[in-house]
């Protein structure tokens, strides 16, 4: 299981409205350089070449709070390779309806993931725990 790490900016841009996670288009960019809590928006990291990767697109499946904690349950999506995809570690959701591409949290993968044509790579979002939550 890969590790959840926050952007410091992300509450901020969530104080701001910049962010209506049931509703904004939520996308991953993949990275194997290390993102560091100070990045803010998706210019700030490295992104790998997505020529032979298909859509990056995330589904959002809920958005709720119980008891004053906010849950957001994403769908796992699929990566398939149609070539030589990477190598990437890290997977970053950010806010693609944002204007800036307001980056959220990143997972880290503990190693380098190459992908070969016909491979495929599935983020784990927990589907129980969600992808994330605000208390």
């Amino acid at each position: 299981m890969a590790s959840y790490n926050k952007f410091n900016a992300f509450p901020l841009a969530l104080a701001e409205k910049k962010h209506n996670l049931s509703s904004d288009q939520i996308k991953i960019a993949l990275t194997n350089t290390a993102p560091d809590a100070a990045d803010a928006v998706l210019a700030d990291i490295t992104e790998i070449s997505y020529t032979n990767l298909s859509s990056r697109n995330v589904t959002t499946t809920s958005s709720s709070q119980t008891g004053g904690t906010y849950k957001l349950v994403l769908a796992d999506l699929t990566l398939t390779a149609t070539g030589a995809v990477g190598p990437f570690r890290y997977v970053v959701l950010y806010n693609d309806t944002a204007p800036d591409d307001d980056l959220i949290g990143y997972y880290d993968y503990g190693s380098a993931v190459t992908l070969a044509d016909g491979d495929s790579f599935v983020p784990d979002f927990d589907g129980s725990a969600g992808a994330l939550t605000i208390a």
